[in-house]
């Protein structure tokens, strides 16, 4: 499938990994990414988690394997990006905990780690006080959770900037136009209809998060808005330490995640709603984070609130994402990540890579494949 060039419509992190990976493995691949406002929306609001594990559930056992096959490939996708961008990937090796809190929620919990058990994916179950013991900044309402070390996170921010700076280096044109559709003659594309008139191109990567959907009729209906609530806080003078590790807990029955910063900041997220492309921090929102994280961190009361937004994560009809060729020749996607497009990214851009050469893409990847539901549709 390999022409000289590549329009990518999308500058999140998924965009930009592919842009990047493409222009610095193929060589003489004219690389163009068009996004009206690189490196923000959904991947700007992130929590960074890289967490197959602690977010498999029954039913989803090839996102799993997607997401485990990922987190593998995460040290050395950081250490080339690192390399390529002269700067930080920002990525974090010091694991997760899962806490719970009422009897409820420890049922829950257990039920998770007897279902990865089942599967051949054991994890470490601790008492809240072998917890504390690993965590102090754990509090008393903590019961029992889990340790799950090769869940790790990574800086949003940081490998935001990382990207950009390895995309400008490998030659890569960003455009700051907005996309309105990828045109065809019925067989093939033939460029990108943008906000500042119609651009040829011969092959199109469609990576554009959340408005992935409205950007062909073949992806009509395969990309939905599942709108996401966080929340930034600044560690403050005399205030108890931020954790080393991601914290993950269930509250009554309500998740909440707390994920370190290295510059002793936390991020605090969980929040899930199906509203459309409603882009507004709710009250309620912010009230329901704070409430949960000082459950589990009752240090976070004196911390400072920074930064409160919400995001638009792309959700598929089945939670897998979309990675493959679709529509016309030289129409190629790869969003629908939902909760996981920065744990993913490396695995996508590696895929978008084969794609691009016409080799085979790596094996978890194949249950992405977008012509599934063109299949069930038949």
């Amino acid at each position: 499938m390999m022409s000289n060039s590549l329009t990518v419509i999308g500058a999140g992190v998924i965009g930009l990994s592919c842009a990047w990976r493409a222009a610095a493995a193929a060589a003489g691949l004219r690389v163009t990414v068009l996004d009206p406002a690189p490196a923000s929306g959904a991947s700007w609001v992130a929590g960074g988690m890289l967490a197959p594990v602690t977010e498999a559930w029954p039913g989803e056992e090839a996102l799993l394997e997607l997401g485990e096959a990922a987190v593998r490939g995460w040290p050395a996708f950081a250490a080339e990006l690192e390399e390529a961008a002269g700067r930080s990937a920002g990525l974090r090796t010091d694991g997760t905990v899962v806490a719970a809190t009422g009897s409820g929620d420890r049922a829950e919990l257990e039920t998770l780690a007897d279902f990865l058990g089942r599967i051949g994916r054991d994890v470490q179950r601790l008492s809240g006080r072998e917890l504390r013991r690993m965590e102090p900044a754990l509090g008393p309402d903590v019961r029992g959770g889990l340790s799950v070390p090769d869940d790790l996170a990574v800086d949003n921010r940081e490998l935001l900037a990382a990207l950009r700076a390895a995309v400008e280096r490998a030659g890569v044109t960003v455009v700051e136009r907005a996309a309105r559709a990828v045109l065809d003659d019925g067989a093939r594309v033939t460029g990108v209809r943008t906000d500042g008139g119609d651009v040829e191109a011969d092959l199109v990567l469609v990576a554009a998060g959340a408005h992935s959907g409205s950007l062909h009729p073949a992806l009509d209906g395969m990309v939905r808005p599942v709108k996401g609530e966080i929340l930034r806080i600044a560690h403050r003078a005399g205030a108890f330490p931020p954790p080393r590790r991601t914290v993950r807990a269930l509250v009554d029955g309500r998740p909440v995640y707390v994920v370190p910063r290295d510059d002793g900041g936390l991020v605090i997220g969980a929040t899930q709603a199906e509203l459309g492309f409603d882009t507004e921090v709710t009250v309620g929102g912010v009230r329901d984070l704070l409430r949960d994280a000082e459950r589990v961190l009752p240090g976070v009361a004196e911390y400072a609130l920074v930064e409160s937004a919400a995001g638009l994560r792309p959700g598929s009809p089945d939670n897998l994402p979309l990675i493959g060729a679709i529509g016309p020749e030289g129409l190629l996607v790869a969003t629908g990540h939902h909760r996981n497009g920065m744990l993913l990214a490396p695995v996508t851009a590696d895929a978008v890579l084969a794609l691009l050469r016409g080799d085979p893409v790596p094996d978890p990847v194949r249950a992405a494949d977008p012509a599934r539901f063109s299949l069930a549709r038949r």
